[in-house]
């Protein structure tokens, strides 16, 4: 689940920062405004890289995903870079968590083949 969901945050830091260069463009906006907030988004995405395997990590990563999607009322593109992106976070959850069962899995039989064959020496 790790690698799948670091992955898709590592996409989502890039997306932010694309998406704070086009935020720049409003008048209505003040550049230090634009890159506070982009700044903090573009942390938490790498910093949930390294706790998306606890309880919180998945909930927050969830966060970030909806303050993506809303993050179009001020860049408009970013509603469907949000939804396409909160797709990937769940395939990431969904998917990395079967594999970590099947990896979890496959070690259980590994060992438990390893110990019923009898010792030849």
């Amino acid at each position: 689940m790790r690698t799948l969901c670091s992955s898709t945050l590592i996409g989502e830091f890039f997306v932010i920062g694309f998406a704070g260069l086009v935020a720049m463009k409003d008048p209505d906006l003040a550049t230090s405004t634009v890159w506070t907030v982009c700044g903090i988004a573009m942390f938490l995405s790498v910093a949930l890289c390294g706790v998306v395997t606890r309880p919180a990590g998945t909930a927050l990563g969830w966060a970030l995903q909806i303050a993506l999607i809303a993050s179009g009322v001020v860049v408009p593109s970013m509603f469907f870079l949000g939804a396409i992106f909160a797709a990937l976070w769940w395939a990431s959850v969904h998917y990395g968590r079967k594999i970590d069962e099947a990896k979890a899995r496959f070690a259980a039989q590994a060992a438990q083949a390893g110990s019923t064959t009898p010792d030849v020496a």
